[in-house]
Parts: structure tokens; sequence; C-alpha cells
């Protein structure tokens, strides 16, 4: 399934999150699997150490890399103008490809004040066709709005902690309105307790379906990119395998009842970790 961003660009709207797969074999063998299973997604981060192993995965996957969305991120110590366009070489070098579908921000880290000249080099990156796409991740909408009025190139997307028990309604309205997707990052609620909840499980068996199926259904027919993480070859098919059934609206509303606006990860207001 496939979403118009608002540059034009074509975008998977279901992909494989590698946060915490381990640089080498490991995460070699979750994106061969991906893609394998029909994947065109990947997202890493210069912070999750496993650029190189990305990149060696799609190039001996046989997948041609136009083919293939590729997402990194510049990290917190790495922001500012001319350190942004220094990291995104690194990356692309360990990533062994020459340009990137969508680079991102990582994180807004407002105590330094960097996140606005950060997001210049990265308009500079996409001007100079080195880049397809550019947005942000973990930003609040004081942060959307600053770019707004300071920067020219509207980011595509804004990947965000987003499941059941933290919907992010206030944020996802303001970036649909804005024409910016919201993009789930711990979709499956991280450590939480969605994946044994009574009224997913319920409408899990209802489908024929496992949990973790439903709550990505819940995000993609609510408009959200959607990236799972997994190293188990069958959860990796699992989560894929969300195209053949459809929540009802009942279904959809019960599941949207959970929320209880709770974080799993860091506040961006606070994370400051460089």
């Amino acid at each position: 399934m496939q979403i118009t961003l608002n540059n034009g660009l074509s975008m998977p709207q279901l992909g494989l999150g590698v946060w915490r797969v381990e640089e080498g074999q490991q995460v070699k063998d979750a994106v061969k699997t991906a893609l394998e299973t029909g994947y065109r997604l990947i997202d890493t981060a210069a912070i999750y150490q496993n650029e190189a192993g990305v990149g060696e995965a799609i190039k001996e996957s046989g997948v041609k890399r136009e083919d293939i969305f590729l997402t990194t991120k510049v990290w917190n110590s790495e922001q500012g103008y001319d350190a942004t366009l220094k990291a995104f070489d690194e990356s692309l070098h360990k990533l062994g490809t020459d340009y990137l579908d969508l680079y991102l921000i990582h994180w807004p880290v407002p105590s330094r004040d960097l996140y606005v000249d950060t997001y210049k080099a990265l308009e500079k990156l996409y001007a100079d066709g080195r880049v397809r796409s550019i947005g942000v991740s973990n930003f609040h909408i004081p942060h959307l709005e600053r770019l707004a009025q300071e920067c020219s190139v509207k980011p595509v997307v804004n990947q965000v902690e987003c499941h059941p028990r933290l919907a992010q309604n206030e944020l996802r309205e303001y970036c649909q309105r804005h024409d910016i997707y919201l993009e789930a990052w711990s979709p499956l609620m991280q450590g939480g307790d969605i994946l044994q909840n009574e009224e997913i499980a319920a409408i899990a068996a209802a489908h024929g379906k496992t949990s973790a199926q439903v709550v990505i259904r819940w995000h993609l027919q609510h408009g959200h990119v959607v990236i799972p993480k997994s190293i188990t070859p069958s959860r990796i098919r699992e989560n894929f395998n969300v195209f053949d059934f459809e929540l009802s609206s009942t279904e959809l509303s019960s599941i949207d009842a959970l929320n209880e606006d709770k974080r799993v990860g860091p506040n961006p207001d606070e994370f400051a970790v460089t």
C-alpha cells in the first residue's frame, strides 16, 4: 500500500524499523527477510549503529535500490547546519548508496535550539537532489510551527511514538491539516500491554488474526505510516500480512477508546541525550 507525500513522492505505508537491531548478521537477516516478504520501506538511523548492515542487506537482496524507500536520521549530537551535512555524508557512506529517499531530524532537542539550522541543512540536501524527501521525528506542534515560519520546505512526515495507548490525536489532526503524514514508531507499544488487551484480542479472534496484526491495521486505517520492528522471520511476515482484512468503524472506535496519552518513550520537550 502506497501513500503520496506532499511533494508528490510515493512512500510505502508499512515498513520495517530496525531500532535496537544489532549491526552485522542480525540486521542483515531482518532486512533481507523483510524485502523477501514484500516490504519496500526500511527505516534506520545513525544512532542505531546498523546503517552498514542495512546497506549490505539491500545490496545482497536482489531488490533494485530504486524500488526501496530508505530512511535514516541525523542524531542529536550532529545537529547544526554544517554538522548535519557531514552526518548525511557519513550515513550515505555506511548505507552504500548515493541518495536517500527520506532524511529526518531524529529529535528536536529544544534545549540546544539547533533544529531550525539542522532542517535548513536538510533543505539544502533536498534542493541538491541528494535526498528525495525530508521530514522530522518526535516533533510537537510548536516545533512544527516554528519550521513553518522559518523554513521553506514542508516536512513530509513526522515520525513519533504512536500506539493505541498514545493515539496522538491532537498532533495527528494538526499533521493532517498541514498535509504531513504521521509515522508511528513503537506502533505495538514497546514493552507495553497493548498486545494482551482483551478487546484487541477479541477483535483479532473475530478476524482470524493476531493482536499485532489488528494494531497495525488500526494504524493503517487511521492513515499512519507504520514501521514495526522485529528480528523474528515469522513475525516480520506476520506484520506484513495485514492487507486482507479491514476493521469496522465500531472496532476502530473501541481501539480508539484505549487511548490514555501514555508514553513509553521520552517526551520530546525534555529529551536532550546527545
